[in-house]
Protein backbone atom coordinates (compact mmCIF):
# COMPACT_ATOMS: atom_id res chain seq x y z
CA UNK A 1 0.00 0.00 0.00
CA UNK A 2 1.27 3.54 -0.70
CA UNK A 3 2.16 5.24 2.29
CA UNK A 4 1.26 8.76 1.60
CA UNK A 5 0.08 12.00 3.29
CA UNK A 6 0.37 16.23 3.07
CA UNK A 7 1.67 18.70 4.93
CA UNK A 8 -1.08 19.73 7.60
CA UNK A 9 -1.74 22.89 9.95
CA UNK A 10 -1.48 21.49 13.20
CA UNK A 11 -3.35 24.19 14.78
CA UNK A 12 -6.51 22.27 15.75
CA UNK A 13 -4.12 19.35 16.96
CA UNK A 14 -3.37 16.21 16.73
CA UNK A 15 -6.38 14.33 16.05
CA UNK A 16 -7.89 17.00 13.59
CA UNK A 17 -4.87 16.34 11.78
CA UNK A 18 -4.87 12.40 11.65
CA UNK A 19 -8.95 12.88 10.82
CA UNK A 20 -8.12 15.20 8.16
CA UNK A 21 -5.09 12.93 6.32
CA UNK A 22 -7.69 10.55 6.18
CA UNK A 23 -10.20 12.62 4.94
CA UNK A 24 -7.52 13.03 1.93
CA UNK A 25 -6.94 9.63 1.35
CA UNK A 26 -3.79 10.16 3.18
CA UNK A 27 -2.39 7.59 6.09
CA UNK A 28 0.10 9.47 7.27
CA UNK A 29 1.18 13.30 7.35
CA UNK A 30 3.54 16.03 8.30
CA UNK A 31 3.25 19.37 10.20
CA UNK A 32 5.17 21.89 11.94
CA UNK A 33 6.30 21.68 15.64
CA UNK A 34 5.87 25.23 16.41
CA UNK A 35 5.18 28.84 14.08
CA UNK A 36 8.04 27.75 11.10
CA UNK A 37 8.81 31.33 11.04
CA UNK A 38 9.05 31.91 15.00
CA UNK A 39 9.85 30.29 18.13
CA UNK A 40 6.80 29.46 20.50
CA UNK A 41 4.90 26.31 20.47
CA UNK A 42 1.42 25.36 21.91
CA UNK A 43 1.26 23.32 25.59
CA UNK A 44 0.93 19.78 24.82
CA UNK A 45 -2.29 18.40 25.27
CA UNK A 46 -2.14 15.57 26.35
CA UNK A 47 -6.20 14.41 25.98
CA UNK A 48 -5.77 15.13 22.07
CA UNK A 49 -2.62 13.27 22.22
CA UNK A 50 -4.25 10.30 23.32
CA UNK A 51 -7.26 10.69 21.29
CA UNK A 52 -4.84 11.01 18.26
CA UNK A 53 -3.45 7.99 19.18
CA UNK A 54 -6.33 5.38 19.23
CA UNK A 55 -7.46 7.24 16.23
CA UNK A 56 -3.99 6.44 14.33
CA UNK A 57 -4.20 2.80 15.49
CA UNK A 58 -7.92 2.57 14.09
CA UNK A 59 -6.78 4.19 11.17
CA UNK A 60 -3.76 2.74 10.16
CA UNK A 61 -1.80 6.22 10.17
CA UNK A 62 2.39 4.71 11.62
CA UNK A 63 4.61 6.97 11.30
CA UNK A 64 4.14 11.01 10.94
CA UNK A 65 6.58 13.55 10.20
CA UNK A 66 6.90 16.65 12.42
CA UNK A 67 8.80 19.34 10.53
CA UNK A 68 11.46 21.83 12.34
CA UNK A 69 10.50 25.46 11.89
CA UNK A 70 12.49 27.19 9.68
CA UNK A 71 14.11 29.56 12.18
CA UNK A 72 16.09 26.62 13.69
CA UNK A 73 19.88 27.10 12.31
CA UNK A 74 22.05 24.96 13.50
CA UNK A 75 25.20 26.83 11.39
CA UNK A 76 24.62 30.21 12.11
CA UNK A 77 27.41 32.47 12.58
CA UNK A 78 26.11 33.70 15.87
CA UNK A 79 26.28 31.90 19.16
CA UNK A 80 22.51 32.93 20.26
CA UNK A 81 20.97 31.65 17.16
CA UNK A 82 23.04 28.10 17.77
CA UNK A 83 21.47 28.29 21.08
CA UNK A 84 18.31 28.94 20.04
CA UNK A 85 18.65 26.18 17.83
CA UNK A 86 20.01 23.36 20.12
CA UNK A 87 17.49 24.25 22.67
CA UNK A 88 14.45 24.61 20.49
CA UNK A 89 15.25 21.31 18.99
CA UNK A 90 15.28 19.56 22.26
CA UNK A 91 11.93 20.76 23.42
CA UNK A 92 10.63 19.27 19.75
CA UNK A 93 12.06 16.58 20.52
CA UNK A 94 11.11 16.46 24.58
CA UNK A 95 7.47 17.14 22.83
CA UNK A 96 7.93 13.91 20.29
CA UNK A 97 7.93 11.59 23.00
CA UNK A 98 4.34 12.40 23.54
CA UNK A 99 3.82 10.39 20.17
CA UNK A 100 6.83 8.15 20.43
CA UNK A 101 8.53 6.22 17.50
CA UNK A 102 7.94 8.84 14.64
CA UNK A 103 10.44 11.03 12.38
CA UNK A 104 11.90 14.12 12.95
CA UNK A 105 12.99 16.19 10.39
CA UNK A 106 15.10 19.47 9.95
CA UNK A 107 16.98 21.77 7.66
CA UNK A 108 20.71 21.62 8.07
CA UNK A 109 21.12 25.19 8.09
CA UNK A 110 23.08 28.24 6.36
CA UNK A 111 26.93 28.26 7.67
CA UNK A 112 26.70 31.96 6.24
CA UNK A 113 30.29 32.68 5.05
CA UNK A 114 31.91 30.45 7.71
CA UNK A 115 32.20 27.66 5.00
CA UNK A 116 30.66 24.00 5.02
CA UNK A 117 33.31 22.60 7.61
CA UNK A 118 32.65 25.04 10.75
CA UNK A 119 29.02 25.15 9.47
CA UNK A 120 29.03 20.93 9.75
CA UNK A 121 31.19 21.03 13.13
CA UNK A 122 28.40 23.44 14.49
CA UNK A 123 25.67 20.94 13.31
CA UNK A 124 27.02 18.19 14.68
CA UNK A 125 27.76 19.66 17.99
CA UNK A 126 24.64 20.27 18.58
CA UNK A 127 23.54 17.10 17.84
CA UNK A 128 25.72 14.98 20.08
CA UNK A 129 24.42 17.18 22.64
CA UNK A 130 20.53 16.66 22.23
CA UNK A 131 20.23 13.05 21.11
CA UNK A 132 20.18 10.53 23.77
CA UNK A 133 20.07 6.48 23.89
CA UNK A 134 16.85 6.89 25.41
CA UNK A 135 14.61 8.93 22.37
CA UNK A 136 12.18 7.12 20.50
CA UNK A 137 12.02 10.20 17.29
CA UNK A 138 14.98 9.41 14.91
CA UNK A 139 16.05 12.63 13.50
CA UNK A 140 15.93 13.45 9.84
CA UNK A 141 18.27 15.37 7.76
CA UNK A 142 16.52 16.83 4.90
CA UNK A 143 18.33 17.11 1.39
CA UNK A 144 18.79 20.86 0.21
CA UNK A 145 18.42 22.49 -3.30
CA UNK A 146 21.89 24.40 -2.56
CA UNK A 147 20.36 27.95 -2.25
CA UNK A 148 22.82 30.40 -0.67
CA UNK A 149 24.92 28.68 1.65
CA UNK A 150 22.71 25.89 3.05
CA UNK A 151 24.43 22.82 3.94
CA UNK A 152 23.21 19.38 2.63
CA UNK A 153 23.42 20.32 -1.03
CA UNK A 154 24.57 17.06 -2.04
CA UNK A 155 24.99 13.37 -0.37
CA UNK A 156 28.45 14.11 0.90
CA UNK A 157 27.56 16.57 3.13
CA UNK A 158 24.77 14.88 4.11
CA UNK A 159 26.77 11.84 4.79
CA UNK A 160 29.28 14.02 6.53
CA UNK A 161 27.22 14.88 9.20
CA UNK A 162 25.59 11.73 10.10
CA UNK A 163 29.11 9.75 10.12
CA UNK A 164 30.17 12.35 12.93
CA UNK A 165 27.44 11.95 15.41
CA UNK A 166 28.07 9.57 17.96
CA UNK A 167 24.30 8.08 18.43
CA UNK A 168 24.01 7.70 14.46
CA UNK A 169 21.34 5.32 15.54
CA UNK A 170 18.50 8.13 15.68
CA UNK A 171 19.91 9.81 12.55
CA UNK A 172 18.23 9.22 8.97
CA UNK A 173 17.90 11.56 5.85
CA UNK A 174 14.56 12.48 4.10
CA UNK A 175 14.87 13.40 0.35
CA UNK A 176 13.23 16.17 -1.20
CA UNK A 177 12.87 15.41 -4.62
CA UNK A 178 12.78 19.40 -5.61
CA UNK A 179 15.75 19.86 -3.92
CA UNK A 180 17.60 17.13 -5.39
CA UNK A 181 16.64 17.92 -8.84
CA UNK A 182 17.05 21.60 -8.13
CA UNK A 183 20.68 20.57 -6.32
CA UNK A 184 21.98 18.59 -9.97
CA UNK A 185 20.48 15.36 -9.43
CA UNK A 186 18.88 14.18 -12.86
CA UNK A 187 16.10 11.80 -11.22
CA UNK A 188 14.14 12.42 -14.40
CA UNK A 189 16.70 10.71 -16.72
CA UNK A 190 18.89 8.50 -14.19
CA UNK A 191 16.68 8.11 -11.27
CA UNK A 192 18.58 4.47 -10.79
CA UNK A 193 22.28 6.50 -10.97
CA UNK A 194 20.76 8.58 -8.32
CA UNK A 195 19.84 6.32 -6.03
CA UNK A 196 22.77 4.11 -6.43
CA UNK A 197 24.74 6.97 -5.37
CA UNK A 198 22.68 7.79 -2.48
CA UNK A 199 23.25 3.89 -1.46
CA UNK A 200 27.49 4.60 -1.89
CA UNK A 201 27.40 7.83 0.19
CA UNK A 202 25.10 7.55 2.64
CA UNK A 203 23.19 4.28 2.67
CA UNK A 204 19.64 3.37 1.61
CA UNK A 205 18.83 2.11 5.00
CA UNK A 206 19.27 5.92 6.16
CA UNK A 207 16.31 6.91 3.99
CA UNK A 208 13.60 6.86 6.13
CA UNK A 209 11.24 9.65 4.28
CA UNK A 210 10.87 11.06 0.66
CA UNK A 211 9.52 14.99 0.18
CA UNK A 212 7.29 14.22 -2.83
CA UNK A 213 7.15 17.59 -4.67
CA UNK A 214 7.89 18.75 -8.69
CA UNK A 215 10.13 21.83 -8.84
CA UNK A 216 9.28 25.11 -10.55
CA UNK A 217 12.83 25.51 -11.72
CA UNK A 218 15.28 22.77 -14.27
CA UNK A 219 17.87 20.96 -12.89
CA UNK A 220 20.92 22.90 -11.12
CA UNK A 221 19.01 26.24 -10.87
CA UNK A 222 19.26 25.44 -6.57
CA UNK A 223 16.26 27.88 -6.03
CA UNK A 224 14.10 25.85 -4.00
CA UNK A 225 10.76 26.28 -5.56
CA UNK A 226 8.18 23.66 -5.57
CA UNK A 227 5.33 23.47 -7.93
CA UNK A 228 2.14 21.17 -8.22
CA UNK A 229 3.04 16.81 -8.96
CA UNK A 230 3.33 17.07 -12.99
CA UNK A 231 3.20 20.87 -13.71
CA UNK A 232 7.00 21.20 -12.88
CA UNK A 233 10.11 20.10 -14.53
CA UNK A 234 10.46 17.02 -12.88
CA UNK A 235 6.74 16.09 -14.32
CA UNK A 236 4.27 13.09 -13.33
CA UNK A 237 6.34 10.59 -15.04
CA UNK A 238 9.22 10.60 -13.11
CA UNK A 239 7.76 11.27 -9.91
CA UNK A 240 5.30 8.02 -10.79
CA UNK A 241 8.86 6.23 -11.03
CA UNK A 242 9.89 6.94 -7.67
CA UNK A 243 6.71 6.22 -5.99
CA UNK A 244 7.03 2.91 -7.94
CA UNK A 245 10.85 2.09 -7.44
CA UNK A 246 11.74 -0.98 -5.96
CA UNK A 247 14.26 0.78 -3.77
CA UNK A 248 11.51 3.28 -2.33
CA UNK A 249 8.63 2.43 -2.94
CA UNK A 250 7.85 1.07 1.19
CA UNK A 251 8.80 4.45 2.12
CA UNK A 252 6.61 7.06 3.32
CA UNK A 253 6.11 10.02 0.72
CA UNK A 254 4.77 14.06 1.70
CA UNK A 255 3.36 16.20 -0.60
CA UNK A 256 4.80 19.96 0.24
CA UNK A 257 3.13 21.31 -3.09
CA UNK A 258 2.22 24.91 -3.29
CA UNK A 259 -2.06 24.45 -2.58
CA UNK A 260 -4.21 27.06 -2.29
CA UNK A 261 -6.34 24.91 -0.17
CA UNK A 262 -6.04 21.06 1.08
CA UNK A 263 -8.57 19.62 -1.19
CA UNK A 264 -5.64 20.07 -3.42
CA UNK A 265 -3.34 17.63 -2.07
CA UNK A 266 -6.78 15.02 -1.82
CA UNK A 267 -6.30 15.23 -5.68
CA UNK A 268 -2.85 14.78 -5.80
CA UNK A 269 -3.39 11.88 -3.06
CA UNK A 270 -5.71 10.15 -5.61
CA UNK A 271 -3.63 10.54 -8.60
CA UNK A 272 -0.70 9.11 -7.38
CA UNK A 273 -2.71 6.08 -5.36
CA UNK A 274 -4.07 5.47 -8.99
CA UNK A 275 -0.63 5.06 -10.70
CA UNK A 276 1.00 3.02 -7.79
CA UNK A 277 1.65 -0.44 -8.83
CA UNK A 278 0.17 -2.52 -5.54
Amino acid sequence: MLKIGCHLSSSNGFLSMGQRAIALGGNTFQFFTRNPRGGSAKPIDEHDINSFLEFAKNNGIEKILAHAPYTLNACSADPSIREFAKNLMQDDLRCMEYVPGNYYNFHPGSHLKQGVDVGTEFIVNMLNEIITEEQSTTILLETMAGKGSEIGRNFAEIAEIIKRVDIDSKVGVCLDTCHIWEAGYDIVNHLDDVISEFDKVIGLDRLKTIHLNDSKNPIGSAKDRHELIGKGYIGLEALVAIINHPKLRELPFYLETPQKEEKGYGEEIALLRSLYVE
